[in-house]
């Protein structure tokens, strides 16, 4: 970064998640971020610049916070921010329906001394529930500029950039609280000596907090003596106030927010309540939300991706396409000129270029990933996924998680390596480690999952022994690992933001950006693994590999060629569901064989690049106890369906 670059004034947008930051930060940059009607989107912080007038901004979009005492690490990523930048404005984005409880977030950032804008967004919403705001009069009794606004239609665009633009003072206000806790506040800041970047005030109070990140802040900042006076009189009052610290201060913030809104918000009274609100609650009773959850698993998953993206794009794309009118030519072609075997083999061969790896990533995956996408991006703009969290946390709890889990879980459906980054989000480390784990084990990805859904949707039996068996296997091995790991049971909370009917061209970004993304990701992958195969084939190497696998995939009740879609799933998941895609198009696999080879392959151990992330994310020992226990599981498990399905002669 130059140093002209790097002078850019800084915009920080914070606040809850899912209240529009995202679109604030596309809004003024111009760039396209993910934006979802659920919380936990911005796991990292993304940068991004924007033009105002005659001067440059950088503009960072963080993670979601609820409060300047973080908790969860999204919102130490948040937080860190804020106290390592030195921010020209930090633009604090609420929602309008719930000014009252996010208000408190406002108070503690003008109390710590930042330069802060409200934007008060999604002021439409909040109208068609009968909602009237008078701003002008917050902006007063906060003594900050606030700024009305619905910014998916740019309204209030205008008079944030004016407010960016025009910011040059700090209007520092700090709030009073009850008598006894400003005496506790006035005694530390007394004893602090040091030159911090939030007021004394706020420093304080996260100090009397035992905020891990000020405590570290302070002892780099004071003095031996001064920090051990600090450290005895902050224990002093945090024993002497170990029942009710935590509450009182919020009560005290929720005391001075209903002053600053008096008289700012009227309430009209809807007499019928909208059917998006009786929905919105149906979604989150288990009488009617499990219903509701498998019809869009039906109809979603089962019917649109894979019905329609496993079977009739696909069909097009490789039966039709590349079989009569693109892999004829490329072949002759092949044939007349690359007269070397060897040549011959690394493009049009059985392991080649063309023929596997160009094949598998356009004909196959793709368009399965495609339809995938799209009905995500459906189901998580509508604001669905929230509720799915709290209709499935009851069930999560019993398994180590809580229902926030539900997001890296759903997500690992779209790509488990995407999703393990996102376990970061999850409140404690045994929950982490314990996602991690279900999502390497149990969870397929979009293009595995569209693959299989294609190749059992002929077969309903078979699918359904393939879905019991691997939910149930999610379910007792998380309960094992509840038991057996030790920790803290996570604590859930999560933003329900309302439902929504989804935009068009938000889904049509969404999907048509992670299709992109997706392919350049897979392309090369995949045109290694086909030159590793082909190297393999042509060396012998490959032919040993599946010797020493071939008495274990044998074990399990299955040919000695599916040995061969395994060693393809060592390089990704969806690169071996679409060997065995061609395995049961040539007519090798019984539906028994065909159940045991999707639920073996389903649990085979994660592919190279989740690997990675999973040792980014967990370290090295974790995850190889995670990989050497997923690949045992996954063959003892087709073992034992196996056996079962030769008893019982359920597929026969």
């Amino acid at each position: 970064m130059s140093d002209q670059q790097a002078s850019f004034p800084k915009v920080v947008l914070v606040g809850n998640p899912n209240v529009g930051k995202s679109v604030v930060f596309n809004a003024l940059t111009g760039a396209y971020t993910t934006v979802s009607n659920y919380p936990g989107t911005s796991v990292e912080v993304s940068r991004g610049h924007c033009q105002i007038t005659d001067r440059r901004y950088e503009i960072l979009d963080t993670p979601g916070m609820y409060s300047m005492m973080p908790i969860t690490e999204e919102e130490r990523v948040a937080r860190r921010i804020l106290l390592t930048e030195d921010p020209h404005a930090v633009v604090h984005v609420i929602d309008a329906r719930n000014l009252e409880r996010m208000l408190p977030m406002t108070l503690q950032l003008i109390e710590a001394g930042l330069p802060v804008i409200l934007v008060v967004n999604i002021l439409d919403e909040a109208e068609r529930l009968g909602i009237k705001l008078d701003l002008d009069l917050l902006q007063r009794n906060l003594g900050i500029p606030v700024i009305g606004a619905v910014m998916k239609r740019k309204i209030g665009l205008e008079e944030l950039c004016q407010a960016i633009s025009n910011y040059a003072m700090v209007p520092y206000k700090p709030f009073v609280y009850a008598q006894d806790l400003e005496q506790d506040i006035e005694n530390i800041i007394k004893l602090i000596h040091g030159d911090y970047r939030l007021s004394l005030r706020a420093t304080c109070i996260l100090l009397m907090q035992k905020d891990d990140d000020i405590q570290k802040i302070v002892t780099e900042k004071e003095t031996e003596d001064d920090y051990r006076q600090l450290l005895e009189t902050t224990r002093e009052i945090s024993f002497r106030r170990r029942a009710d610290l935590h509450l009182q201060i919020s009560l005290e913030r929720r005391k001075v927010c209903k002053q600053m809104l008096k008289d700012v918000v009227t309430q009209t009274v809807n007499e019928t309540e909208p059917f998006s609100e009786k929905l919105s609650i149906w979604m989150m009773n288990p009488l009617t939300g499990t219903p509701i959850l498998l019809l869009v698993i039906y109809f979603g998953l089962y019917e649109f991706v894979g019905g329609f993206g496993a079977g009739t794009l696909v069909d097009f794309l490789e039966g039709n396409l590349f079989e009569n009118y693109i892999n004829p030519p490329v072949v002759n072609f092949a044939e007349k000129y690359l007269t070397a075997d060897w040549l011959f083999e690394l493009v049009a061969g059985e392991y080649g270029l063309w023929t596997l790896g160009i094949r598998y990533a356009v004909a196959l995956v793709l368009p399965i990933v495609g339809t995938f996408f799209l009905i995500f991006s459906l189901l998580e703009d509508s604001g669905y996924f929230p509720r799915l969290a709290l209709l499935v946390d009851r069930l999560f709890k019993k398994i180590g998680l809580s229902g926030r889990a539900v997001i890296p879980i759903v997500l690992g459906f779209g790509c488990d390596t995407m999703a393990t980054l996102v376990t970061r989000t999850l409140e404690t480390k045994r929950e982490r480690i314990i996602a991690t784990m279900l999502l390497a084990l149990a969870i397929p990805c979009s293009a595995q999952l569209g693959v299989i859904l294609g190749l059992l949707s002929a077969v309903p039996n078979a699918l359904f022994v393939w879905t019991v068996f691997l939910l149930l296997l999610f379910l007792m091995i998380g309960f094992l690992a509840a038991k057996v790991l030790p920790g803290d049971s996570p604590v859930f909370y999560m933003e329900i933001p309302p439902l929504r009917l989804p935009q068009l061209r938000n889904v049509m970004v969404k999907t048509l950006t992670r299709m992109q993304s997706y392919f350049v990701e897979i392309l090369p992958l995949f045109l290694f693994a086909s030159v590793v195969l082909w190297a393999g084939k042509m060396t012998g190497t490959l032919g040993n590999v599946i010797n020493v696998f071939s008495p274990i995939v044998k074990a399990i009740g299955l040919p000695v060629e599916v040995t061969t879609a395994f060693v393809f799933g060592f390089f990704r998941r969806d690169f071996g569901a679409a060997g065995l895609y061609d395995l049961q198009t040539s007519g090798l696999l019984s539906a028994a064989q065909l159940t045991v080879a999707a639920v073996t392959l389903t649990l085979f151990v994660p592919c190279v690049a989740q690997f990675l992330v999973m040792i980014k994310e967990r370290g090295f020992r974790v995850a190889a106890i995670i990989f050497a226990f997923v690949t045992v599981m996954a063959f003892s498990s087709g073992w034992f369906l196996n056996k079962f399905l030769l008893t019982t002669g359920l597929l026969a």
